[in-house]
């Protein structure tokens, strides 16, 4: 991999000078992009879980195992490494060979006949994702002035209510119409057709050339990042806060789809352009909220980059719990925007946060080791632990065992919001100035 020179990554982009506006604004519009697809790649799989289902013949929990710990496994173990080739050669060439494998290994996907074809299939997906995220961040941060991070980190979390809906709708409208294989044919060669235009038109922008502290020309190792870390303890907290969040976030992602079907009756295909519009219209809606609150009062006071989502959190629960009890499909419906927005807008702020807490040539690294914590918590247990409460509550609860299941699921937010609470007392004297 060509490593990059650090006095002159790109001829354009000088210490004295800054990326140019329309550079930016296609940089962040090719990353949401790319990040849609690893989304509609990582979720369209909760869609198509009603046909695998009865094709393979799987159980919830062998759904679940499928649909988060095959992805977490690799994704989250090769992320640090990964991250830390980052932190020291080109994130746009990293950024597309990861982007390609992991299309790759969605259309792959299509060719499992078995569970532990799939199981294996998805793990190829989860090694090409373990790439794709936490260059992202790192690239946005050079280049982004401090007070607009949040906004444009949030900008880029765009890409995950986007590409999960447009997995959703698309899993639905495909497995309805023609078959849930041709499904991940499609994305998968998408994908793949997309890395050659990303690689041809990003540049490698300067490191911590909008900070005080420029990159040193010998980038830290790991041991040092991580006595960086060690010694943040708000880095900690937000971490297994935003972990607790998203195993209710990525079990609505994976579970939703399934509970309309079961619980209300709906068709896969009514199921996958409902849940589709609850998760665009409400997660747009509230990971731009996050941002700009973030932008906006946190750079007063640095606590409120962990007390916007801890209060975000704490909503959501009386509102996912009259939505998923409501014995009407349009209540529902409406009532589910809101939590589905408020459980997404702790990306801006945090996500921002993590990129002030190390310095430039850590961020990768840092943000792998947070991705580290959050995916493997959330993603790995997230849609295994709902889906198998769902089995236990099967013989009490019948066709509505999952609507327990994920009433149940609300608890994890609440634990969020503890941690991002006690986070709030550490973030001004962590963040690197």
């Amino acid at each position: 991999m060509p490593e990059v020179d650090r006095s002159s990554m790109n001829p354009e982009i000088t210490p004295a000078s800054s990326p140019q506006a329309g550079s930016r604004a296609w940089t962040l519009f090719i990353l949401v992009v790319v990040y849609t697809f690893n989304f509609i790649d990582r979720q369209i799989i909760g869609i198509l879980a009603i046909p695998i289902k009865a094709d393979l013949g799987l159980t919830d929990t062998q759904l679940g195992l499928m649909g988060g710990l095959a992805f977490a496994l690799f994704y989250t173990g090769l992320g640090i490494p990964i991250a830390l080739l980052a932190d020291r050669f080109s994130r746009t060439w990293i950024m597309t060979v990861a982007l390609t494998i992991w299309s790759g290994m969605t259309a792959v996907c299509g060719l499992a006949t078995n569970f532990w074809q799939l199981f294996f299939a998805r793990l190829g997906v989860g090694v090409g994702e373990a790439g794709g995220v936490a260059p992202a961040y790192s690239l946005i941060s050079d280049y982004f002035p401090p007070d607009q991070r949040a906004r444009a980190l949030s900008i880029y979390s765009f890409g995950i209510p986007i590409g999960s809906a447009l997995g959703i709708v698309f899993g639905g409208i495909i497995a309805s119409r023609i078959d849930w294989r041709f499904a991940f044919f499609a994305v998968g060669i998408a994908g793949i057709i997309l890395a050659p235009l990303f690689r041809l038109t990003v540049r490698e922008p300067l490191r911590g050339g909008y900070d005080r502290q420029r990159a040193p020309a010998d980038p830290p190792g790991i041991a040092k990042i991580v006595r960086t870390l060690a010694a943040k303890p708000s880095f900690w907290l937000l971490s297994f806060g935003a972990s607790f969040s998203s195993m209710m976030g990525y079990g609505m992602f994976f579970w939703l789809p399934s509970f309309f079907v079961r619980s209300y009756g709906i068709t896969l295909l009514d199921a996958s352009l409902f849940y589709g519009a609850i998760l665009l219209v409400g997660g747009l809606a509230g990971i731009w909220m996050g941002g700009w609150l973030s932008d906006r009062f946190g750079q007063t006071r640095r606590s409120r980059y962990a007390i916007i989502p801890a209060v975000a959190f704490l909503t959501t629960v009386p509102f996912y719990g009259f939505g998923i009890l409501s014995p009407s499909l349009t209540v529902s419906f409406f009532v589910l925007l809101v939590p589905t927005a408020l459980g997404l807008v702790w990306l801006g702020p945090v996500i921002a946060a993590f990129q002030h807490l190390v310095r430039p040539d850590m961020r990768a690294t840092a943000s792998a080791v947070f991705l580290f914590i959050n995916n493997l918590i959330g993603i790995g247990l997230g849609t295994w632990a709902i889906g198998a409460l769902s089995d236990g509550l099967q013989l009490r609860f019948g066709a509505d065992s999952l609507r327990y299941s994920i009433l149940s699921g609300t608890s994890f937010y609440v634990i969020a919001a503890i941690l991002f609470l006690i986070a709030s007392r550490f973030l001004q004297s962590d963040w690197e100035e």
